[in-house]
């Protein structure tokens, strides 16, 4: 584990990054000095295209009373033109519901709407089949139908959600999955398909590891896939502002270490990947006036970067309007998006890390020295694939102003910015949020802009605003 991502700036081009002073709102007379240096030879992590996603319980799949499919059809452009404004390359279907013996399996008709949405949004599916009082007999015929007419649109199968909360001990899960991988493995079937798992609940990581050994040498296994909920139990969240620093705490990130240091070393020790598969701040649903505020987009942008600097294939946040906690069905506080009766969505800050990542996460992430473990200042760097454009991604999670001054190459002539924010630097804001000086319309569209930033022989220098995230482009000079 390289934990010198654990302040996160990357690039290829950015000489240095030089001091950087934090000033209460209430200017002191000794304000706080950092210096962040960057190391531009420094071997990078490829962030992957796929690396965004979201996940959605599988009765999402199935059609409603009224026989018309909620979210997973050709014509919910709404949808299609969200999934495609926010970056949304993975799209994973699990949850509670996936084993959850009341709810229907989703036959072929459900199936082949889920995958023409699939197809219009440009994602790829995680598609989990039911282990909890299921049979090899009864998957086997599922599989074969998403191997025959929609191989090329499936990242993995996975066979249960959250398999350590049932089947109680490694073991049992082990010998059934055996069971289950060759019938769906069988020749005729699916044999060419790939595989994830074990996606147990944060509290049994070891699973993971066990898998790696267990399931590793077949060469079937895509990702090893993990959940992680952070926050904990959002039925225990008694006191939402609280919650909202908590969040944004440098603590905070401590669990992302805890769980990691749990399960990735053996996995990157048999030379295989792992994909955090569901996800979002709180489990339970979320937590109100934290999971659907402010505070949830910058958290958000960050928790992105933190596993993607760890090198985590990608982070599917758990979403839609209600998701199954447990035994029961619940309002889901850290969506993404609320459906409107009145048709299209409300659009959730959270969605708003998304896009922002979405502008800045693709390339290459090159660590960076000079942050404390304490500071509420986070920064990333990337340089683009394609243009070789250096974006800067700077997050102020704390109460005070920051001046930042770069010192960049001078083949970057120009420099432009974006600001993420709420209003009135709210961190408890569910509405108004705005990045690039534009929100993210019920349609799924956005209309943010670059801001020109000045140069002066070559240095740049900008105000971070308290409860802000600021983006920065330097494109190549022509």
């Amino acid at each position: 584990m390289n934990r010198n991502f654990h302040c996160g700036i990357a690039a290829l081009a950015l000489a240095t990054l030089l001091p950087l002073a934090l000033h209460a709102k209430t200017a002191g007379p000794h304000p706080q000095q950092l210096t962040m240096t960057v190391n531009p030879a420094s071997a990078g992590i490829p962030v992957p295209p796929d690396f965004l996603g979201l996940s959605f319980e599988t009765a999402d799949v199935l059609p409603k009373s009224d026989g018309t499919y909620p979210y997973f059809r050709a014509s919910n452009s709404e949808l299609i033109q969200l999934f495609h404004t926010l970056g949304i390359r993975s799209l994973r279907i699990g949850g509670n519901t996936s084993d959850r013996p009341s709810v229907a399996v989703p036959n072929t008709h459900d199936i082949d709407q889920l995958f023409a949405f699939a197809r219009a949004a440009d994602t790829k599916v995680i598609y989990t089949l039911r282990l909890r009082d299921s049979s090899p007999r009864k998957d086997a015929p599922v599989a074969k139908y998403l191997e025959e007419h929609y191989a090329r649109d499936i990242s993995c199968l996975v066979v249960g959600n959250e398999p350590d909360v049932y089947e109680k001990q490694y073991p049992r899960y082990r010998d059934d999955l055996h069971e289950y991988l060759a019938a769906i493995l069988a020749p005729g079937v699916a044999p060419d398909a790939k595989i994830c798992g074990p996606s147990t609940t944060p509290g049994h990581p070891d699973w993971s590891n066990n898998f790696v050994a267990d399931f590793g040498p077949t060469g079937h296994v895509l990702w090893i896939t993990q959940h992680s909920y952070p926050g904990g139990n959002s039925k225990k969240v008694t006191d939402p502002a609280a919650q909202r620093e908590r969040i944004l705490s440098p603590e905070f990130a401590e669990h992302y270490q805890k769980l990691a240091d749990s399960f990735v070393p053996a996995v990157e020790a048999a030379h295989m990947q792992y994909r955090i598969e569901e996800t979002n701040s709180f489990y339970n649903g979320g937590a109100k006036d934290v999971s659907n505020t402010f505070a949830s987009s910058l958290w958000a942008l960050k928790y992105l970067y933190w596993w993607a600097a760890h090198r985590s294939q990608g982070v599917n946040f758990h979403t839609g309007d209600f998701v199954a906690a447990g035994p029961v069905e619940t309002i889901c506080w850290y969506g993404i998006f609320h459906t409107l009766p009145s048709g299209g969505y409300e659009i959730r800050p959270i969605a708003y890390a998304m896009k922002a990542f979405d502008l800045t996460g693709h390339g290459t992430l090159v660590p960076v020295s000079g942050l404390t473990a304490n500071t509420r200042v986070n920064a990333y760097a990337v340089v683009d694939h394609n243009s070789h454009a250096l974006y800067l991604t700077l997050i102020n999670s704390g109460h005070e102003r920051a001046t930042v001054t770069l010192n960049p190459q001078k083949k970057y002539v120009r420099a432009e910015s974006m600001l993420l924010s709420a209003p009135n630097g709210n961190l408890a804001a569910t509405t108004g949020v705005a990045l690039g000086g534009s929100g993210i319309s019920g349609s799924g569209q956005w209309n943010g802009q670059w801001s020109r930033q000045p140069l002066d022989h070559g240095h740049l220098r900008v105000m971070l605003q308290p409860e802000t995230a600021l983006l920065l482009k330097l494109p190549l000079s022509k």
